[in-house]
């Protein structure tokens, strides 16, 4: 299967740790950046991902940075994403089943390279299961629609 990755500086190793095991599973990960561990911003990277996942260039994505958090709520800012932070298998698994979550997010401070290839591999091996959940996603794509092309509000204290 071929997957988006992209991490910021704080999930770069985990990010090329992932690339080389996937790919020996058979899997191609392609990556997004970034190419070092030189300080870099989250954003910009799963962004590109996310991006990537919503135009339909690959059915699934990745996004590491230290904690997992800041690239999950970047991700989910893109609409048609579903990003599920996972730092463990039961989540990694439900966010697919229940959710038909389309990028994992994870924190390379939190999880080690043997747990996250086991949460990848939960995730990329997981069905959407429907049924009752079909419903539930028809609402936050009815969400989603609602505020498509507003403007977003200022954060406090951003100075804008």
């Amino acid at each position: 299967m071929d997957i988006a990755i992209a991490a910021d500086h704080a999930g770069y190793h985990l990010k090329e740790l992932l690339k080389r095991e996937m790919g020996k599973r058979g899997h191609h990960l392609e990556d997004l950046g970034t190419f070092s561990s030189q300080s870099t911003d989250y954003p910009d990277f799963a962004r590109k991902a996310a991006e990537a996942v919503a135009a339909g260039r690959f059915p699934l994505g990745i996004v590491i940075c230290g904690t997992g958090i800041g690239v999950s709520i970047t991700a989910n800012k893109v609409p048609g994403i579903r990003a599920a932070l996972c730092n463990e298998l039961y989540s990694a698994q439900l966010s697919r089943e229940h959710n038909n979550a389309n990028i994992l997010a994870m924190g390379s401070r939190i999880v080690g390279p043997g747990l996250a290839f086991r949460i990848v591999e939960a995730f990329i091996n997981t069905d959407f299961s429907g049924g009752r959940h079909a419903g539930r996603l028809e609402k936050i794509r009815q969400l989603e629609g609602r505020y498509a092309g507003e403007r977003t509000r200022e954060e406090p204290g951003s100075g804008c």
